[in-house]
Order: structure tokens, then C-alpha cells, then sequence
């Protein structure tokens, strides 16, 4: 099942497998924001990630001495949620712990997804609440894909990103396990703009730590029109396109993969978030389209 929300300026299309975002349109201006999920490329365009982000070692978690796994950015991404609320310009995805679910991941949940209009914003917040008896550990993060170019007749090097302070700020490189490396390699120096090439995601995305920002906006030297990308509250970011596409994926995280040589320890992994029972989490990243 899809799912449309909308108002006077955009029209905002959601799948039910995973909650996921595949189409923004300003209606005023005729642009389709979002990648179009070309499985030749990315058959995705915007999962979330839950309960882990990124990759584990070995697939591999230990809590209370058990091991469990999960593969890559968790299982929520590939799961119908149900549709608890909706309205013209909103609306509420509930995903449930499951038996199932338990064998992966020991943790009783709700994860709330709610995508809401105002004006030409589109915000989506995350809401986790612990439904079990004892301490929770998680991961959250986004991945929406953004199409690059935006306007016919420009083209990918056309386009950059602009963060709203200036950074100094390596990237974290990825094995080819998927895990962080223990030591960074520049990238953002005192600069606050990043030129797309599609070379710079050659080796995985760039992961980025403790930036001083909490906006970055994807523009071009060719338009106007672009999109800011509030992220206030998530402490990771990833910037990723897959080879030779024709898009870049912002991703707010709460949470990473593991390090290189991590111990495996649900509870001592980098960026892990907690909720003592009954206790709710919540963060929302916001889209200003133009």
C-alpha cells in the first residue's frame, strides 16, 4: 500500500513497507524531489534504520552473553508498519515488537514514524518507547535519497552541499566490512560547502562526526531551487550515493556502525541510545523544499 499526504504547496507519497518516503512534489514548482528507487542503481529511497545503523561485526551483537544477529541498518526498513492515524496533511506509522522480531532483537517496542506538511516543510519524527520491563539499547537513523540534478539540464557536478557553520571535520572511512575505521582522514576544511562528484562516494559514504552544524541544504550553481536539511539532535551523518547515480543520500543518525575491532557488546557500541522501561525517545528531522 502507498500513501499520500498533502497541502497547497507539496504532495508527499509513502510506501507501508517500512514507512518509507518515495515521492516529495512541489506542486508549484513541478520538482519531484526524491530519487526514484532505480534497482539498477538503489532499489531504495529513504529507509530507516532500526535498531542498529550501519553494519555489525560479524552481523553479530552480544547481550546478557547471547548472541544474536542482524544484518545491515536493522530489519524495520523491510517491514509493513501499520497506519495508526491519518489526516489531509498527516500521518502516523506504528511498527510493533513481534515474536519474530524478539529472536533478532530482545526488546519490546513501538517505533512511531510521523510525516507531517507544514507550508513547503516536510518533518519527519521518530518516536520509541520501551514496552518491555528492562533498559533498551538502539540505534535510529534516516537515509533519504535526494535526486541529483534536480532541473533538467544540469547535471551532477552542477550541485554542492552547504552546511550552516563552518567545519573542520574528517570523514571516518569504511572497511569492507562496513565498519568505522579507527582512524579519519580529512575532508571539511574550514570550509562550509561540499562540491558533488560522484567519485567522492567511491569508498562508501563519507561518516561524519560532531559537526558543528545542524543544517546542511543541497543547491546548485545552475538554479534555485534546492532543499534545507535541519538535523538538530542527530550526532552522525552520512553522505552516500551509490555508484554512478543520479542522487545523495543526507542521513541523520543516532548511532553508527561498529568500530574496527569492537567487542561486540550491544551495550558499550558507539552512539548506542537507551530507554529505561516504559521511557520514550523522539527526534525529527525537518525538509524545507524550494
Amino acid at each position: 500500500m502507498e500513501y499520500t499526504i498533502q497541502n497547497e504547496i507539496l504532495a508527499v507519497s509513502i510506501k507501508q513497507k517500512g514507512a518509507e518516503l518515495f515521492s516529495v512534489i512541489h506542486k508549484q514548482n513541478n520538482l519531484e524531489y526524491m530519487w526514484s528507487g532505480d534497482p539498477a542503481f538503489w532499489g531504495k529511497t529513504s529507509p530507516v534504520l532500526f535498531p542498529i545503523v550501519g553494519a555489525l561485526r560479524q552481523n553479530t551483537y552480544l547481550f546478557h552473553a547471547i548472541r544474536y544477529s542482524l544484518n545491515r541498518h536493522g530489519f524495520a526498513r523491510d517491514v509493513d508498519f501499520e497506519v495508526e492515524k491519518r489526516a489531509k496533511d498527516s500521518i502516523i506509522f506504528l511498527l510493533r515488537s513481534s515474536a519474530e522480531s524478539i529472536q533478532r532483537y530482545p526488546f519490546l517496542f513501538e517505533l512511531r514514524m510521523t510525516y507531517t506538511l507544514e507550508d513547503n516543510i516536510l518533518h519527519l519524527t521518530y518516536d520509541v518507547k520501551n514496552m518491555g520491563n528492562d533498559n533498551m539499547y538502539f540505534s535510529l537513523g534516516a537515509h533519504p535519497a535526494f535526486k541529483v540534478p534536480l532541473v533538467n539540464g544540469s547535471s551532477y557536478g552542477d550541485h554542492y552541499l552547504e552546511f550552516n557553520k563552518t567545519e573542520n571535520a574528517p570523514r571516518w572511512p569504511i572497511s569492507s566490512e562496513g565498519l568505522i575505521e579507527k582512524e579519519a582522514v580529512p575532508l571539511l576544511q574550514d570550509t562550509n560547502t561540499l562540491p558533488l562528484t560522484k567519485s567522492l562516494f567511491e569508498n562508501d559514504a563519507l561518516v561524519l562526526k560532531a559537526l558543528k552544524s545542524n543544517i546542511v541544504s543541497l543547491r546548485s550553481h545552475r538554479h534555485g531551487h534546492g532543499l534545507e536539511f535541519d538535523f538538530t539532535g542527530f550526532p552522525f551523518l552520512g553522505i552516500w550515493a551509490a555508484k554512478e547515480a543520479d542522487f545523495v543520500c543526507i542521513e541523520p543518525w543516532c548511532g553508527i556502525a561498529d568500530s574496527v575491532g569492537h567487542d561486540q557488546q550491544l551495550t558499550s557500541k558507539e552512539g548506542i541510545e537507551h530507554l529505561e522501561s516504559g521511557e520514550r525517545w523522539s527526534r525529527c528531522w525537518s525538509a524545507t523544499f524550494f
